[in-house]
């Protein structure tokens, strides 16, 4: 429905909103004004003498020194508001040389729907498209205009110079999404920049994101007691007018998207409704690409090269699985958008870089950070994740004491890291007077002979993100389809990493590790295992902190000439990771990992396992090119009862010798 003169009801009601927006902008000025207008009154009064007396005289000095001084205050809240940098969005600017075809369509769909074209487009690790003002001078210089611009419907024609939003849109879309797609995806977006361009909601725009800059400035630590006392109160007066105007910058924003949607219903608006599918479908591909595979080549220091190559593939493999996906495949014969782009390789490489970063922080480059390739995944990050893993869980076992085999009476060939060591040590005996206790509790007994508990107390826990359950490489993967509600990003959790001058070797705290509560469906062995584990996992990651510290990197990925990357005004160092992918692990997931590791070297050199990768679950065991199923639930009845029945007869149906020593790293 429209309203009168052709302009959409939604614009209508976001110019009231916006208009409300500016009104509360103009009550604060009129009260900082107040003082000063009573100032000038008496002033005034007094010249003439009207006011005569000592009585007013000191009223005329208490009012202009107070009007002086809000007036001050004023200023410099209006200073700030003004001169703060809004928060933006970090992306991959995609420049017209680079991808024409791109902006022909972007300005072929902004013609079609009667709207002023996004001054640039830019890409981000996202499943979503968005339109984002960059005006403000911290962002850098706008965009030269390469047309004139329309007027703006219902409203006053935009001023000549003033820069159009930038389009941003999620990376995974223009490789998953076939062109005509892409396009009936982005023209509700496009369509939002005629209701944007009005004055009074890009005014209101300006000074909603001005006060929540503000605010961020005035949240900074300082230690000056003087510049905490004047942040305090700028940060009070922000937050009341920014409370002042959320109701009507909420209802402003949803009478732009009314708008916008209202327009982009006479384009390609039975195709949208297709698309929509395939954005579901491409977030689920995206977050499950990014927690199952990326994340753990980037706990390795690589990071791969080619998410969005990625994302194709792993939806593909889906549609292989799934009889309900079937049409999704098809789909693939069509152009995909990554077309319109010149060199699709070098952007895609670009944003996974970013992506890295965001996600999971790191530098730009460094001896212990670089690319790698999916073919060379399996060698670079699967068989080294699963051999480093093996080396410290033997490490940590020489830490509690637990005999090597060459100290024991063995046959000769089975000295050194031996899985059968792993296995001896975690077994529960069900017999005897040296019987062990079941299972951890709290307030349990002491710790087993030649098992010291690992941490005390005060030791800082592991600040890795979670490894999902079903990642383990033996997990044989689901052929249901993917729930983009269920594999949704976990909440952040703030990482608490240790200090510097923790430098304590496990064992020398002697409390009790099963009295940890994530340890309290283990043994007692496994309990003290997975403590040690969790503590040498967080002295290296302090160590590995400590080093990228002292190790200057370049400003931003884009310092090289020509070559893509992320926007350099929007770029901060100091605050990566952004956006971590899951909450830290828990002690029982680490030693079960570590257990998987195990399991998956002695596979390898015993049996002629080959690591793998599988697009849907991450890292994979092969046992002539098939994926060896059942090992989780063997390997989580060791971890949790002390039983290795389940596992040494998995082991002996696949040929794995678990006496016979392994290659570590």
């Amino acid at each position: 429905m429209t309203g009168t003169g052709g302009e959409e009801m939604g614009a209508q009601a976001a110019r009231s909103r916006a208009l409300a927006v500016l009104r509360v902008r103009s009550r604060a000025l009129a009260v900082a004004l107040l003082p000063a207008a009573v100032a000038v009154v008496l002033l005034v009064g007094g010249a003439t003498g009207r006011l005569p007396g000592t009585g007013w005289d000191a009223a005329r000095w208490a009012v202009s020194v107070l009007a002086v001084l809000v007036l001050l205050a004023a200023a410099a809240v209006a200073l700030v508001v003004a001169r703060a940098r809004p928060a933006a969005t970090p992306t991959v600017t995609i420049a017209e040389e680079s991808a024409p075809d791109l902006y022909r369509m972007v300005r072929d769909l902004a013609d079609r729907l009667d709207v002023p074209a996004p001054s640039a487009i830019a890409l981000t690790p996202d499943c979503d498209s968005w339109l984002e003002d960059r005006t403000h001078p911290a962002h850098g210089p706008p965009p030269a205009p390469r047309r004139a611009d329309p007027a703006v419907p219902g409203g006053h024609a935009r001023p000549r110079g003033a820069a159009a939003p930038v389009l941003v849109i999620g990376s995974p879309f223009l490789w998953w999404m076939r062109v005509g797609e892409l396009r009936a995806v982005l023209a509700p977006v496009v369509a939002g920049t005629g209701p944007s361009a009005h004055p009074d909601i890009a005014a209101a725009r300006r000074f909603i994101r001005g006060l929540d800059a503000a605010v961020a400035v005035a949240s900074a630590d300082r230690r000056n007691p003087l510049s905490r006392a004047a942040c305090a109160g700028l940060a009070r007066v922000c937050r009341l007018l920014l409370r002042g105007c959320r109701v009507h910058a909420a209802q402003m924003e949803r009478g732009v998207a009314s708008a916008a949607a209202e327009r982009a219903q006479a384009v390609d608006y039975g195709l949208r409704i297709a698309a929509q599918e395939q954005v579901g479908l491409a977030y689920a591909g995206w977050d499950r690409l990014l927690t199952r595979v990326a994340l753990p080549a980037w706990r390795m220091g690589r990071w791969p090269s080619r998410l969005d190559v990625g994302v194709v593939a792993a939806l593909t493999e889906l549609s292989r699985r799934d009889r309900l996906a079937e049409g999704f495949a098809s789909r693939l014969g069509e152009r995909p958008a990554c077309d319109l782009l010149e060199e699709p390789g070098a952007m895609d490489e670009a944003v996974s870089l970013l992506t890295a970063r965001l996600f999971h922080g790191g530098p730009e480059t460094g001896p212990d950070w670089s690319p790698v390739d999916w073919d060379e995944y399996p060698e670079e990050v699967v068989d080294r994740t699963w051999r480093t893993d093996a080396a410290r869980l033997h490490r940590v076992l020489d830490t509690l004491g637990v005999r090597r085999a060459a100290e024991e009476d063995t046959a000769p060939g089975t000295e050194g890291p031996t899985l059968a060591r792993v296995l001896d040590h975690l077994t529960v005996p069900t017999d005897g007077p040296g019987a062990a206790p079941g299972m951890a509790s709290a307030g349990g007994p002491g710790t087993l002979p030649g098992a010291t508990p690992a941490v005390g107390p005060g030791a800082p826990p592991h600040t890795a993100p979670t490894d999902d359950p079903g990642t383990l490489p033996g997990t044989a993967s689901t052929d249901g389809p993917i729930d983009p509600s269920r594999t949704a990003p976990a909440p952040q959790a703030t990482p608490h990493p240790p200090t510097d001058g923790d430098t304590s070797a496990p064992g020398d705290t002697p409390t009790h590790p099963e009295d940890d509560d994530d340890l309290g469906g283990t043994t007692t062995r496994g309990a003290a295992l997975a403590a040690g584990l969790s503590a040498q996992l967080a002295r290296e990651e302090a160590a590995a902190q400590r080093a990228g510290a002292g190790t200057a990197a370049p400003a931003t990925p884009a310092a090289t000439a020509g070559a893509a990357g992320p926007d350099a005004a929007l770029w901060d160092d100091g605050a990566l990771p952004l956006l971590p992918l899951q909450p830290p692990r828990s002690g029982r997931e680490i030693l079960t990992a570590h257990i998987t590791a195990m399991v998956c070297c002695a596979a390898m050199d015993t049996a002629g396992a080959t690591p793998g990768l599988d697009w849907l679950d991450g890292p994979s065991l092969l046992f002539d090119g098939a994926r060896a199923a059942d090992l989780a639930p063997s390997v989580l009845s060791l971890v949790e009862t002390g039983d290795p029945g389940p596992l040494r007869h998995w082991m002996t149906e696949l040929g794995i010798r678990p006496e016979k020593p392994v290659r570590l790293v």
